[in-house]
């Protein structure tokens, strides 16, 4: 990456085009998203679905994107279906094991193209069927003639909220469905099949918003002309069995080894060790009882740091990869509670060079509120973001929906938090030591987070973000991440200049 010399408007070092490449000083001030720009260069970059999008920090993710370990954010929903478009989940550390591990294993059963259905039985009610809706962005339920417990059976029917509008919420779902939908088989939807696009001609042609995926006549999932279009697009995040790639995280008290080494026992691909200030004795201890029970093959992600001091000293203690970021996430209150934190950008850029030179990499965690952001922090050098409110209002966060006078939301919180604290040490300690621990929090306890109507599934959201970046790899000339992170050349701009490049829905002249 390159830093473009705004007052003389050309290249920081004052050099000849041919020396572009000698990378500039770095600025006197720390920097944030909002404060700086990419400057386009000369592409040979033809297309944006000719730039590689998978990242090169051992964790087989195909686009870098990482869902942040936050309860009201990262669930099974969310994992799997984020997963199957390149990026990876990582599960919270308040989550109890047990759960978790039954977590990682209904991912690694999930199929790579085929959606997981919302699945009811007949005589489930139409109240309960409008809450389950709601879980995932496909706008309809298949109904089985089998156990919908157990996810088994032969469907016989499809329901959706419009079949439900206006009916007794005690009534059966049987009452109100259509038993007329289109079915596809399985085997029809290999992408390197012939098959494969006569079957998106299909679905697209139909009036149902979804077709129902059937194996020897039971169900296996469901499919609809814009999955059909993305499977093709985005590359799953698997694993060497060819099942979808899931993380998780564990804290740095109690006894994290035997966490960490459950977890890898269960099946997770990625391990992160988490805690606010992860510059500390204590992480570091925790980071070194880790790493003698990982495998080398599982990256171990630590953090959270900001400095370049941060970085080499948790990467002696064993990780592989840093989280990168205090306070910027919006539901973090630590920058106004206590005045610690560091603009995002220089954080990242930072962090990213002392990594790499050690052969490492950062997680960019928190401050992103568009694509332009994601962009900025892979320029940097991050090897990929970590979004967690954004996805928090999606079907997919694992939270109910709620209705403000007909905007739909979920809840959000941060992890540092009273909400977060009090579930993350219930049952531990006393009564009053957890009451001493209540009265010290960063973090919001709830927040409102709208679904986008436009987008209001996470496949929506990486469908903007990845469009971004694709663009921004197109425009600095890059075919690649890597590409990307060295040939960005990056300026700083004033207030004006950001709000000069935001669009205006309403016009501007009264």
């Amino acid at each position: 990456m390159k830093f473009l010399n705004n007052i003389r408007g050309g290249y920081a070092d004052g050099q000849a085009d041919a020396e572009r490449q000698t990378p500039a000083a770095q600025p006197s001030s720390d920097l944030t998203y909002g404060d700086v720009f990419l400057v386009p260069s000369r592409s040979e970059v033809t297309s944006r679905f000719d730039v590689d999008l998978a990242t090169d920090d051992g964790t087989g993710a195909t686009i870098p994107i990482v869902v942040s370990n936050m309860t009201a954010v990262a669930g099974r929903r969310m994992a799997e279906t984020v997963a199957r478009r390149g990026g990876i989940a990582i599960i919270p550390q308040d989550i109890p094991l047990s759960e978790v591990t039954k977590t990682i294993a209904r991912v690694k059963q999930a199929d790579p193209i085929i959606e997981t259905p919302v699945i009811v039985a007949p005589t489930e009610t139409v109240g309960t069927t409008m809450q389950l809706l709601g879980k995932r962005a496909h706008g309809a339920a298949v109904v089985v003639d089998g156990d919908a417990a157990s996810r088994s059976g032969k469907p016989i029917g499809i329901v959706t909220e419009a079949d439900c509008t206006g009916a007794d919420r005690f009534a059966q779902v049987q009452t109100v469905m259509k038993d007329q939908f289109l079915t596809v088989d399985a085997a029809d939807l290999d992408l390197k099949s012939p098959e494969f696009s006569k079957t998106f001609d299909a679905v697209a042609a139909e009036r149902f918003p979804l077709a129902v995926v059937v194996k020897n006549g039971e169900l296996a999932g469901v499919i609809s002309p814009k999955s059909l279009v993305r499977a093709s697009v985005y590359k799953p995040a698997l694993d060497g069995e060819g099942r979808l790639r899931i993380g998780a995280a564990v804290g740095i008290n109690g006894d994290v080894a035997a966490r960490a080494k459950a977890l890898v026992d269960a099946g997770v691909d990625v391990l992160v060790v988490d805690t606010a200030h992860g510059h500390q004795a204590k992480m570091i201890s925790a980071l070194q009882a880790i790493r003698e029970v990982v495998p080398r093959d599982i990256p171990i992600v630590a953090g959270n740091v900001v400095t370049a001091d941060g970085v080499r000293d948790l990467v002696a203690a064993g990780a592989d990869i840093l989280k990168v970021g205090v306070g910027p996430g919006a539901m973090c209150t630590t920058r106004m509670m206590t005045a610690v934190g560091r603009p995002q950008f220089s954080a990242v850029l930072e962090c990213s060079q002392a990594a790499r030179a050690l052969g490492k990499h950062v997680w960019a965690d928190g401050g992103v509120r568009h694509p332009r952001d994601v962009a900025l922090a892979l320029a940097a050098g991050a090897s990929q973001v970590m979004i967690g409110s954004w996805f928090a209002g999606t079907y997919e966060s694992p939270g109910d929906l709620h209705d403000d006078g007909g905007r739909l939301y979920k809840e959000s919180f941060g992890m540092a938090s009273a909400r977060a604290v009090a579930a993350r040490t219930k049952g531990s300690g006393t009564a009053f030591d957890r009451a001493r621990k209540a009265l010290y929090e960063e973090g919001i306890s709830t927040g409102k987070m709208y679904l986008d109507p436009k987008r209001p599934g996470v496949e929506d959201l990486l469908d903007e973000i990845t469009s971004g970046l694709r663009s921004a790899c197109t425009y600095a000339g890059a075919h690649n991440l890597e590409e990307f992170a060295d040939r960005a050349i990056v300026g700083i701009q004033s207030a004006a200049g950001y709000a000069e490049g935001a669009p205006l829905h309403v016009s501007w002249r009264g």
